[in-house]
């Protein structure tokens, strides 16, 4: 996916505009409240403009080497690096308010030299009467973005410019075609060994120190004929872990983490690995959060199945059940499987649940159907919520992957969560999306 980084001096304005850009509600800071920090590390979102998406990295302020003495600042550059690495279109953000520094210079010398599409942006200018801020900043480019962060002045024209960056849809090739699984979770729950025994061959380093895969891996594999790319991310260590000092070690897991974000945005389906041993813990909670929040197809594995002694294993499994009915009850349509990577043990069925949740990913449902279910169950049926009225009127599906759906009100306010879910529940269980995410949107009728 097309990515953009935005890069710059501390206090610039960088998470504001980072915020502004992905649209930065309640869904989306459940994300980047998950990632570690606000001004030392990167944060990642998805941006959505005119039926295009693109990927937003926030990095911490951009230190020069000669301001970066302590092994903090070092670390916080080598992570800017990494991300700038991996952009397609570079925000430099100057800051109007202070004006022009030497650091900005070298700054812009520095980006220069990546050969990367680079994007001016003076921020700050929160009116047209504060455009006279931006004159000092012609040294760095004649090319120039005045833009307010917090009013928006100047947003759209920042928004066109990168839209016009990104490249049509090309017809993909083959192996881009191919269906896309990412197997993640936490460090050392044996994810690996998982993937070799799918693969068949040992393709991924083995290692009992957890973290031991730190980047994202593609290994393409072949079940009975078909064709699959499996993902092999870095272990996502709990978040707490992120907020203590940082040291060499730590920045290394920091990056896994990132990583393993893209991997999942990447993926069709996120294979969720988890310790049979440990249990389900807080940290498998909020992975399984993320991939609901990008609305992947899920797959759940209860590994390490082999250590389970054979006189407990009914037992476990009945605990398993309720655990995930009770802790991952918001993806209530994952299926869930006791595996072993070591002996193999039930991975063969993670295949056919993969083409299972792709054709339901991929269903879509006439708008006469819908209504026909609307027609039976919602037509006429006004309901009561915080003393206002509220009718449904009509639902069409707009998207698939995952399917989408609209449904249009008399007053979106009055629409609850219960709603929502009743509504989720009806189109589950009459048009078969037994293990898809789905997405419904409200939209009030004028």
């Amino acid at each position: 996916m097309f990515t953009v980084v935005i890069v710059g001096r501390p206090n610039a304005g960088k998470s504001t505009l980072f915020n502004r850009m992905v649209r930065a509600d309640d869904k989306i800071k459940a994300i980047t409240d998950r990632l570690p920090g606000v001004t030392r590390d990167i944060n990642y979102g998805l941006a959505k403009w005119d039926n295009k998406e693109f990927t937003v990295v926030d990095t911490g302020g951009f230190f020069s080497e000669q301001d970066s003495e302590d092994s903090i600042h070092k670390q916080m550059l080598e992570q800017i690096q990494m991300a700038i690495s991996e952009a397609d279109l570079i925000i430099h953000l100057l800051d109007g308010k202070e004006g022009l520094i030497p650091h900005d210079l070298e700054t812009a010398r520095k980006l220069r030299t990546t050969g990367k599409d680079v994007l001016w942006v003076v921020n700050k200018i929160d009116s047209p009467s504060h455009l006279s801020r931006i004159y000092d900043f012609y040294s760095i480019s004649p090319e120039l973005i005045p833009l307010s962060a917090i009013t928006g002045y100047g947003f759209e024209e920042l928004i066109e410019k990168i839209l016009e960056r990104i490249p049509p849809t090309k017809s993909t090739t083959s192996e881009e075609e191919l269906p896309k699984i990412a197997i993640v979770g936490r460090p050392n729950v044996g994810k690996s060994t998982i993937i070799n025994a799918l693969l068949g061959k040992k393709r991924m380093i083995v290692s009992s120190v957890p973290g031991t895969t730190r980047d994202a891996i593609d290994a393409v594999c072949t079940y009975y004929g078909k064709k699959y790319v499996l993902i092999d991310t870095a272990g996502i260590r709990r978040l707490s872990y992120y907020k203590e000092e940082l040291s060499e070690h730590v920045y290394v897991e920091k990056l896994a983490y990132f990583k393993a974000l893209r991997s999942i945005e990447r993926a069709d389906v996120a294979v969720l690995v988890i310790d049979a041993i440990e249990g389900i813990v807080n940290q498998d909670q909020k992975i399984a959060g993320i991939v609901a929040e990008q609305k992947k197809g899920l797959i759940i594995l209860i590994n390490k199945w082999d250590l389970i002694p054979q006189n407990e294993k009914d037992k476990k499994a009945k605990f398993f059940a309720d655990e995930i009915k009770r802790k991952l009850w918001f993806v209530d349509y994952a299926p869930y499987l006791t595996v072993s990577g070591i002996d193999k043990t039930r991975l063969t069925k993670v295949f056919p649940l993969v083409d299972q949740i792709l054709e339901d990913y991929s269903k879509r449902v006439s708008t006469s159907e819908l209504n026909k279910l609307f027609n039976q169950k919602l037509k006429d049926v006004v309901l009561s919520s915080g003393g206002k009225e509220l009718k449904f009127y009509y639902i069409t599906q707009v998207d698939v992957k995952p399917p989408t759906f609209v449904v249009f009100v008399n007053d979106k306010s009055a629409v609850k969560q219960n709603h929502i879910k009743f509504i989720e529940k009806l189109l589950r269980e009459t048009f078969n999306f037994k293990f898809s995410p789905i997405e419904i949107k409200i939209k009030q009728r004028k």
